[in-house]
C-alpha cells in the first residue's frame, strides 16, 4: 500500500511512525512533513492548503490511501476533493467536519439528537446585549469559545461575568481571533474530569481507542493559558469499561448515527472531547481528525496492521481486529518553545536527540522542528512530543522513564509541564485504595 500523509505536527509524525510499522505499507509519503518525520518517510513540498498539488502528486505517485492529519484542510474540502478524483482518503467530507469547524453547528447538532453537552447560547455583533444578558444567567467560570478553527486557543474560561463579557466583546467587537470569533458560543462551566475518546468509522460501523487524558493548561496544576496540548497520557483509568459503554451508547452512537440521518455520514477520526460530571459524561467539543498530542499516546497501544484500519474505514466496512489495543501505559510529555502559546522565536538548535532511542522505550515524536544539515531546529511553539511506553499497570513508571528521556533533550528556552499523568496516578490510587477497604470488611459487615 503506498500512503500519503497530509500534515507537518506532532500528529502527523506519530501516524507516521505508527504506518512505517505497518506489514501492508510499501511506500509513505508526507506533505510537508517536519525534521523527524523526514527520517521515516519521503517528505513532498507542497503545503497542506495546495489541494491541486496535493491531488496531482497523489495521482502521479498512485497513492493507494491518504491520509489526512489536521483539521483545516479538511473543513476545506479536500476529502471531498480526493474522493471526486477516485482517490481513497482518510478523513470526513467537508460537511461531516463541520462537526470542529463549527462550534454553533456542534452544539445545535448535539441539541438535535440528544446528546449531553453544556447549557449554552449563541451571539454575534447582532445580538451582543442577549450574550450579556445570557452570562448574567450564568454562574462563574463561565466559558466563551470562537466559532470558528482557532489553533485549539479559541475557549476563553472566564473566572468572573465580566470578564465573560469582556471576551465576548473582544471576539465578535474586537475580533481576536479573527473570522472564526464572528459568532461565538457561551456555555455553563462543567465541573469534573475531562478525557478523550478517539473513535475510527467507516460512517456507519465505528471502533473507540483507549481513552486518553490530554493537559490543555499551559503551566502545572491545569493553570494559565489554553494550549494546543501540552502532554498526554493513556489509557485513563478515569474511563472504566462500564463507562466507555455509556459513552459509546449515549455519545458516540448518537453522534454517528445523526450524522448519517443528516446525510453527512462520518467516515475518519471522530475525537470527542468529553466532561465526566457526576450526572455523566458530556460533549465538551468535537475534532474531526486524530487529536494531538492524544495520538501520540493512543496509537502506540494498537496491536494489528494500522494501515489496514484505516484503509478499511475509508473503503468500508471496517476491519476491528485491526483496532485491538493491548495493556500498556504511554505518557506524552510536550517539550515547547519559551513564551508558547503567546509569542516565541524558532530556530534555536535541539540537542540530545540521538540520546533517546526506541530501545528505551521511548519514541520523540517532532511537531515544530526543521532540518539544518545535520541540525534540527526549533520551528514552532509545539517542538517535540516525547513519548514513553511502558509495562502493563505501570503508570507511575512510563511516567518517570519519559521524564528522564525529557531530560537528556535540550534546546534554548524549552518549557514543559512536570505533572503530566499525575491525575492518572491519583486516580489509580482512589481505586487501589477503594479496593483495599472493601476488601478489609469483616464477613457479614453489609455492602
Amino acid at each position: 500500500m503506498r500512503i500519503l500523509i497530509i500534515g507537518s505536527g506532532g500528529r502527523e509524525h506519530a501516524l507516521a511512525w505508527k504506518l512505517h510499522h505497518s506489514a501492508s505499507v510499501t511506500a509513505l509519503f508526507c506533505a510537508p512533513g517536519n525534521g523527524g518525520i523526514s527520517e521515516i518517510a519521503e517528505t513532498v513540498g507542497v503545503k497542506t492548503s495546495d489541494s491541486p498539488a496535493l491531488i496531482r502528486f497523489a495521482r502521479e505517485n498512485k497513492i493507494d490511501l491518504v491520509v489526512i492529519g489536521p483539521e483545516q484542510p479538511l473543513v476545506d474540502g479536500l476529502s471531498d476533493l480526493l474522493r471526486q478524483e477516485g482517490i481513497l482518503v482518510f478523513g470526513p467530507s467537508k460537511k461531516a467536519a463541520q462537526l470542529e469547524g463549527s462550534k454553533v453547528f456542534a452544539k445545535e447538532f448535539m441539541a438535535r439528537h440528544g446528546i449531553p453537552t453544556a447549557r449554552f447560547g449563541r451571539f454575534s455583533i447582532q445580538n451582543v446585549h442577549e450574550g450579556e444578558r445570557f452570562i448574567a444567567e450564568l454562574s462563574p467560570p463561565i466559558v466563551v469559545k470562537a466559532d470558528g478553527l482557532a489553533a485549539g486557543k479559541g475557549v476563553i474560561i472566564a473566572e468572573t461575568k465580566d470578564d465573560a463579557v469582556e471576551a465576548l466583546h473582544d471576539m465578535v467587537g474586537r475580533r481576536s481571533f479573527g473570522k472564526a470569533g464572528e459568532r461565538v458560543i457561551i456555555e455553563e462551566w462543567l465541573e469534573g474530569e475531562e478525557t478523550s475518546i478517539l473513535v475510527i468509522s467507516d460512517g456507519e460501523n465505528f471502533v473507540t481507542l483507549p481513552a486518553a487524558q490530554d493537559h490543555k493548561r499551559i503551566f502545572d496544576g491545569d493553570k494559565g493559558k489554553n494550549t494546543g496540548g501540552m502532554g498526554a497520557y493513556a489509557p485513563a483509568p478515569l474511563v472504566t469499561p462500564d463507562l466507555m459503554s455509556q459513552i459509546e451508547r449515549e455519545i458516540v452512537i448518537p453522534t454517528l448515527r445523526g450524522m448519517a440521518l443528516e446525510g453527512n455520514p462520518y467516515q475518519g477520526c471522530l475525537y470527542v472531547g468529553l466532561m465526566i460530571t457526576q450526572t455523566g459524561p458530556k460533549v465538551l467539543e468535537y475534532n474531526c481528525r486524530f487529536g494531538d498530542p492524544e495520538t501520540q499516546v493512543v496509537i502506540p497501544l494498537i496491536d494489528g496492521d494500522f494501515a489496514e484500519l484505516l484503509r478499511s474505514a475509508a473503503a468500508g466496512p471496517i476491519a476491528r481486529e485491526h483496532a485491538k489495543a493491548h495493556g500498556a501505559s504511554a505518557v506524552c510529555v510536550v517539550m515547547a518553545s519559551g513564551g508558547y502559546p503567546g509569542d516565541y522565536d524558532t530556530g534555536k538548535e535541539i540537542r540530545g536527540l540521538d540520546s533517546v532511542r526506541s530501545s528505551d522505550g521511548v519514541v520523540v515524536f517532532h511537531a515544530g522542528t526543521r532540518r539544518d544539515g545535520a541540525k534540527v531546529l526549533t520551528s514552532g511553539g509545539r517542538v517535540l512530543g516525547v513519548t514513553a511506553l511502558g509495562f502493563e499497570h505501570d503508570l507511575a513508571g512510563t511516567i518517570d522513564q519519559a521524564y528522564r528521556a525529557v531530560h537528556r533533550i535540550a534546546f534554548d528556552g524549552a518549557y514543559y509541564r512536570s505533572d503530566i499523568g499525575q491525575k492518572g496516578i491519583r486516580r489509580t490510587s482512589e481505586t487501589q485504595r477503594t479496593y483495599l477497604n472493601k476488601s478489609k470488611r469483616p464477613e457479614g459487615s453489609g455492602s
